[in-house]
């Protein structure tokens, strides 16, 4: 995907990826396995730099149609 609003800032490339994963976060959440903190990425394809946002699931909406829109 390119977009003008995003560069990398290590190599100025303004090609990028997306992706989400979700990890645990405190005592509860391991014992039970229960994935409860969400994350999305943004990635360069050009030299594979990484941002990593934590938002509730309504700022990952957010933070996907700045890229996309």
């Amino acid at each position: 995907m390119r977009h003008e609003k995003w560069s990398c800032p290590k190599c100025s490339n303004n090609e990028f990826e997306t992706d989400v994963f979700q990890a645990t976060g405190g005592a509860f959440a391991k014992v039970f396995d229960v994935q409860n903190k969400k994350f999305t990425t943004v990635s360069c394809t050009q030299c594979q730099y990484t941002e990593i946002y934590k938002a509730d699931t309504s700022r990952l909406d957010n933070i996907f149609d700045f890229f996309t829109g």
